[in-house]
């Protein structure tokens, strides 16, 4: 029997209902509402089951609050009737064809809380990573202008603050009592739904400066859980000469996992490939070149290299690794046992034969191993017997370290590479690509793993994934979301902002793209997506995948009898034959059905034609739909006989009522386990 499709968002509220159903079956009742029945807690119930853990009235307890705050709360619970869109024509194929819809990346245009709840059901704990770098707050009015919050000119007009011709009186400094308001109104309800796509071992990372630190940590420790902190990330991008008091050079980047306890279980650990090694061993190949077997030369020269790197410079960081033998490049460690109370047996020089001088805490191992390490040249000795001998501490063989909670990196260089890659300023003050690649690289993402940024913006993240998937020979995907703001040189408020928002509508203009960020976002995807084709070379992967498939938000698919069938009248039902709004395609009723089975949007999609009907297979069989009219019964017998685990058709699909009666008879007789499923 065939059931029908929901075609909206999951609901946040009827989840939390059934997560508190399982661990407290007793607490959950029906209640008749408008004459439906529906599920609900019965608090008296659920109240006895914590008895002993209740706060009420006035008792003081911790809390984080502001004003909204519930109905942000609301705002991430609350379904929606949205979908998203095939845009065919602006995807990329994986080989980097235009208009190829075979990649498995996906670019969403959309507000990104509307696409995080559609994403719910298809993406719930899928994602390995979410980076975001959302809009700081800097006092500027926000693009996001959710439902429950007052808009920024309703604000000011309530609150006073424009005199008698219409001019603000006061700039949004943080005495406004809505400075932080508007800030985490925006941000908390996405949070709470990114945290919900996160797999187990899941991480997010947030970009943010200093106006909003303190209050993301709190905003953070309630959605994710303090236990699940990991670290604040400095990240150092410069000295600014425009302060009167301090150069702030710095940003942060909060850093939370889904579950530490899963992490700390599963014993998982993050190291990262240290930085400037690649300068050190090309350096050290070309002082080989020169002087061949002479360490010493060689010693000298590196170390004389080291010393005039300039100041920022990745290699300079290890500049202790200055040793030379002819095993590599060494740094002479400390062979004591750390805290004392470490072995002491006679170890001789190899030259005096004199037992050398053994280091107050005791040797770092016991003197078997001592002996194997001193065979295989690892310990070094002094001149004499006098001094502590040294282990060999190779770079080889220390090429990865935990990442270090501070980091410098020069901001100024993304935008020059922008730039060039771009053929002019488009965007100021993009993000980092080499950065965002380091913590893809060092957070354990792996083949297959799915990457989430819902505040895109230029689409660095995408540029970053790429570079890391070709380093790592391994395929990443990611998910990105941008509202399509409006780029207009007009409304910048200073001649530099104008100058660049020209630029980037200029180059808008040549590829005929709307004057948007998203058309920014996805004209970088392609251009860094065919350079690091080309810059690899015979050295890709042989399945790189440099393209997207992009979806736009929009409405329903679906007429609004569709969801409100009491509200239509019996006239309009005889204009309403079919429940699909007339001016959408096939593809954008297949990628609704998608988001409402949970079938992932990346998935392969193959067309066919039977018995003159198009059919859409999906992920190798798993969903097989088709939404013509007039749909036969050697349609239905041949989709049958494919065993899929779905099968969709329109609601009207079937030419008579003798094939709409054969349709249940078919399945059963060919695929009885299919489920089946009507729109």
């Amino acid at each position: 029997m065939m059931d029908k499709l929901k075609m909206h968002s999951l609901d946040g509220v009827a989840r939390n209902i059934e997560l508190i159903g399982n661990l407290f079956p007793g607490a959950v009742t029906e209640v008749m509402r408008d004459g439906k029945v529906e599920r609900a807690i019965d608090f008296d119930v659920l109240r006895q089951e914590l008895s002993d853990c209740i706060v009420e009235g006035r008792e003081e307890r911790y809390q984080f609050t502001w004003p909204d705050k519930k109905k942000a709360m609301l705002a991430a619970n609350a379904p929606i009737t949205a979908t998203l869109r095939p845009v065919v024509a602006d995807s990329v194929g994986k080989d980097g064809t235009p208009g190829g819809f075979d990649s498995e990346n996906l670019y969403i245009e959309g507000d990104n809380l509307e696409v995080l709840k559609l994403l719910q059901e298809t993406y719930l704990g899928k994602v390995k990573m979410i980076y975001i770098d959302p809009p700081y707050n800097t006092g500027n009015d926000f693009v996001y202008e959710d439902d429950f919050a007052l808009s920024a000119s309703e604000y000011m007009a309530n609150s006073g603050q424009f005199d008698e011709s219409g001019n603000r009186m006061s700039t949004n400094l943080e005495t406004n009592g809505r400075f932080h308001t508007d800030w985490l109104n925006m941000i908390y309800p996405r949070l709470k739904l990114a945290k919900s796509l996160l797999t187990d071992d899941g991480v997010i990372f947030i970009s943010i400066d200093e106006n909003e630190v303190n209050t993301l940590k709190t905003v953070c420790d309630e959605i994710f859980g303090a236990a699940n902190f990991i670290a604040e990330l400095i990240w150092s991008g410069g000295r600014k000469n425009d302060s009167k008091y301090i150069s702030v050079s710095h940003e942060y980047v909060l850093c939370y996992f889904k579950d530490a306890q899963y992490i700390k279980d599963n014993k998982i650990v993050w190291r990262e490939k240290k930085q400037g090694l690649d300068a050190i061993y090309a350096e050290y190949a070309s002082l080989k070149k020169t002087y061949g077997s002479d360490c010493e030369s060689i010693e000298n020269e590196l170390k004389r290299w080291y010393k005039n790197l300039p100041d920022g410079h990745p290699a300079k960081d290890h500049a202790h690794y200055n040793r030379v033998d002819e095993r590599g490049i060494y740094f002479a460690d400390n062979i004591s046992w750390p805290g004392g109370g470490g072995p002491k047996y006679t170890v001789l020089h190899p030259v005096t034969k004199k037992p050398v001088k053994i280091p107050s805490r005791g040797w770092l191992t016991n003197e078997k191993t001592m002996t194997e390490w001193i065979a295989q040249g690892r310990v070094a000795f002094g001149k004499d017997e006098n001094s502590v001998p040294t282990l060999k501490s190779y770079l080889e063989d220390r090429e990865f370290s935990v990442p270090y909670s501070v980091f410098y990196k020069d901001g100024r260089a993304a935008s020059k590479r922008l730039a060039t890659l771009m053929g002019e300023k488009v965007f100021e003050n993009p993000k980092d690509e080499e950065v965002i690649q380091r913590i893809i690289q060092f957070c354990g993402t792996e083949d297959g793993d799915v990457v989430l940024d819902f505040f895109s913006g230029s689409a660095t993240t995408a540029h970053a994934l790429f570079l890391a998937n070709v380093e790592q020979n391994i395929r990443r995907k990611f998910i990105l979301v941008q509202v399509p703001e409006e780029i207009n040189p007009q409304k910048e408020s200073s001649e530099k902002a104008k100058k660049v928002a020209q630029s980037a509508v200029s180059l808008l203009d040549s590829i005929h793209a709307p004057h948007n960020i998203c058309e920014i976002g996805k004209e970088r995807i392609r251009r860094a997506g065919r350079k690091i084709k080309e810059d690899s070379g015979l050295t890709a992967p042989a399945d790189l995948d440099i393209g997207f498939r992009c979806l736009r938000l929009d409405e329903s698919n679906m007429q609004q009898v569709y969801y409100t069938p009491d509200e239509v009248t019996q006239q309009d039902l005889f204009s309403m034959v079919d429940n699909v709004k007339p001016d959408r395609t096939p593809e954008d009723l297949l990628f609704q059905v998608m988001l409402d089975l949970g079938v992932l949007l990346s998935s392969t999609i193959e067309v066919t034609e039977i018995a003159g009907k198009k059919v859409f297979n999906v992920a190798d069989g798993f969903l097989l739909a088709c939404f013509d009219h007039d749909v036969t019964d050697e349609t239905v017998k041949a989709i049958a006989q494919m065993k899929p685990y779905y099968a969709v058709f329109r609601d009207s699909s079937m030419a008579n009522d003798s094939v709409a009666t054969n349709f249940d008879q078919i399945f059963e007789t060919y695929s009885p386990d299919t489920v089946r499923k009507v729109l």
